[in-house]
């Protein structure tokens, strides 16, 4: 069910232009990162501080991404320095470049206990080959035995290949929260299910919700089981999220999303909601992206 179908409206048509910034709400300004995957971009947002922006999310550290983020810094966000990165979770699409505003720009962040131990433990972990705790998870999931010789003889995917080293640091985001940002106050809301501890963000002045990869527009966010806690169950998590989320919903909030475009009219009602399952991101790169969780 796509997102018109089921009610879902998008008062923006197209998205930024690379090193563009469209926006979107008074001091709210909508970037975008390319992504080397199906799934081909990422959302970040500037929030205007006045005296600097806070950055909500950061796209995969490479060289052109970082090209991207100078051109932004020289063009949309001039004037004013990078204070804050906000990170709503560990996923490298998100906290990729956090690492390099903090140690370039000087930058403080912002995200939740486990997204940040989640991200710091994964980029120390760095493998020429794949652990044997893996090999034996896929083994255990049925992976077709040529799927699992071709893997197991190829290098794995590290986190440290597209995020930057985290420094030492991080200023912690706990839900019940209330933090200052873009001339509004933010209630901190936390999910679960896509990753541990996603943060979400719901001004409490106006009609605007920083959504990250746990409210999307007409796809459901990864639900992902890894060798890392074999018996997870992501679905009973995201449902709970869902659940809890969704009472603080209502239709006339434009959600900013992780991915795809800014969205209306997203379902207020449990029974509404689940027709993201429905026609889930199965997208197979993100998934090879993240498979060292």
């Amino acid at each position: 069910m796509d997102g018109e179908a089921s009610g879902i409206r998008y008062p923006f048509e197209a998205p930024p232009e690379e090193g563009a910034a469209v926006e979107v709400a008074e001091g709210v300004l909508w970037l975008r990162m390319p992504l080397p995957l199906k799934l081909d971009h990422v959302n970040c947002y500037a929030l205007d501080d006045g005296d600097g922006w806070t950055l909500v999310d950061t796209g995969m550290s490479s060289r052109r991404s970082r090209a991207i983020w100078q051109a932004l810094l020289d063009g949309p966000l001039a004037g004013k320095p990078v204070t804050r990165v906000l990170v709503t979770h560990h996923h490298p699409d998100h906290i990729g470049n956090a690492g390099w505003f903090q140690a370039e720009h000087g930058a403080e962040l912002l995200t939740t206990r486990t997204a940040w131990l989640m991200a710091r433990m994964l980029v120390l972990d760095v493998q020429d080959h794949v652990a044997p705790e893996t090999a034996d998870f896929w083994r255990a999931a049925g992976m077709l035995p040529a799927i699992l010789e071709q893997r197991l003889a190829e290098r794995p995917f590290n986190f440290a290949d597209v995020v930057a080293p985290l420094p030492l640091g991080f200023t912690r985001l706990r839900e019940g929260d209330t933090l200052r940002a873009g001339g509004r106050d933010w209630a901190i809301r936390i999910g679960n299910g896509h990753a541990p501890e996603h943060a979400t963000l719901w001004s409490q002045s106006d009609n605007l919700v920083l959504g990250g990869d746990q409210l999307l527009p007409s796809i459901s966010p990864n639900l992902g089981v890894y060798a890392t806690e074999p018996d997870a169950d992501p679905v009973a998590e995201w449902y709970e999220a869902c659940e809890r989320l969704l009472r603080f919903a209502r239709p006339d909030q434009l959600v900013l999303p992780g991915h795809k475009l800014p969205f209306r009219n997203g379902p207020v009602d449990v029974k509404d909601s689940v027709f993201t399952l429905k026609n889930p991101g199965t997208d197979e790169g993100f998934r090879g992206a993240c498979q060292a969780q």
